[in-house]
Formats: C-alpha cells, sequence, structure tokens
C-alpha cells in the first residue's frame, strides 16, 4: 500500500511538472507570436500632419519654427519618453548585471527627470489641441500619440550594450537640446498651456 501511495504521488509530481513545462512553452510561443503582431505597428511611420488653420504656432526662432504648438511639444515629449526608457534600461544593468550603485542611483535620477519632463510636455500638447481644435483629452492623445511615438524611436538601442544604451542616449539628448527653450518660449506666449516647470536638464 505504502508503495503504491509513493508512486501516486511520484507520478502527479511528473504531471505537474510536465503540466507546467507545457504552460511555460506555450507561454514563450504566444509571447514570441505577440511581438510579432506587435512589431509592424511599432515599425510604422507616423502619419503626415495635416495642417489646421485652428492651430497655434512657433513662432520663436529655433529648429519648431512653423510648426504647430502642439506637435512640437509632443515630439519632444516622445524624446524624453525614449531617455526614461534608455535610462531604465542603464538603471537595471547597474542594479542586476553589473552591480554598481553610484550609476544605478544616477541613472533612476535621470529616469524619473525625463518622464517628468516627458509628462509636462504632453499635458502641453494636449492642451494646445483642446483648446485650439476644442477636442476631448482622449482625441487630443490620439492626434499626438504617434507623432511622439515616431520621434522618441529615433533613438532606439539596437541592443542592450552599454555602448550603443550611451550612444542613443547621447543623440536624445542632442535632439532634445532645444526642446527646454520650446518650453520657456510656450511659457512666457501660453503660460496656461505651458504652466509646467521642467525638471533640470543634466
Amino acid at each position: 500500500m505504502a508503495a503504491f501511495g509513493v508512486k501516486t504521488a511520484a507520478a502527479l509530481k511528473t504531471v505537474l511538472l510536465v503540466a507546467l513545462v507545457a504552460a511555460s512553452v506555450s507561454a514563450q510561443a504566444q509571447s514570441h507570436r505577440r511581438r510579432e503582431r506587435l512589431s509592424p505597428e511599432a515599425e510604422k511611420p507616423a502619419p503626415a500632419v495635416t495642417p489646421d488653420k485652428r492651430d497655434s504656432i512657433v513662432a520663436a526662432p529655433g529648429p519648431d519654427k512653423g510648426k504647430p504648438y502642439w506637435l512640437a511639444l509632443a515630439q519632444c515629449g516622445g524624446i524624453y519618453f525614449k531617455l526614461n526608457v534608455l535610462y531604465t534600461n542603464i538603471a537595471v544593468h547597474a542594479r542586476v548585471t553589473k552591480p554598481d550603485p553610484t550609476l544605478a542611483g544616477e541613472a533612476t535620477k535621470k529616469l524619473n527627470d525625463a518622464i517628468r519632463t516627458s509628462t509636462a510636455f504632453y499635458i502641453a500638447a494636449e492642451r494646445f489641441l483642446m483648446n485650439d481644435r476644442g477636442i476631448e483629452r482622449i482625441d487630443a492623445v490620439l492626434v499626438y500619440n504617434d507623432q511622439a511615438r515616431a520621434a522618441g524611436d529615433r533613438f532606439k538601442a539596437a541592443s542592450d550594450e552599454a555602448s550603443v544604451v550611451n550612444a542613443a542616449v547621447g543623440a536624445a539628448l542632442n535632439a532634445a537640446k532645444s526642446c527646454p527653450v520650446l518650453y520657456q518660449a510656450c511659457q512666457a506666449a501660453y503660460p496656461k498651456a505651458c504652466s509646467d516647470q521642467l525638471p533640470p536638464t543634466s
């Protein structure tokens, strides 16, 4: 009788182990298929911006002059959002892969600043679209989302190697150089739309 109980317990353990392995393989396959389905969407270019006479236009000198404010702000938001992703990558590697508490702390501060900055730009873009075009917030997000994503996606890191990620960070920071000046011009011309304080650039 005791031998029968031991065999049953061993058989039950084997069945559970097989079920766990099958579930794990199935989950990995589903995840892979999902990434394949999402990949073309993530890579599609942003649609061309249709001019709208109602949009407030950037008059300040610089690379954004002549663009609708919402577009310039959304593009800056997308770049800062991508910086948040890149700094997160650095922070994770500095905590897990190659522990470096100093680097992890610096990257964490930078990723938090980047997400706060990105949020300020997104909120301002929403305010312009809501005010200029008289649309709801959710519709404003739908208008600027593809433009913001495309602006950030220009700075993808091709791998998790530190040198590759750091090069992507450098390129994104270079592209974002004009963004604080744009936001200051917006604060001067449209203080209600650009009412947030940006974190200091680092």
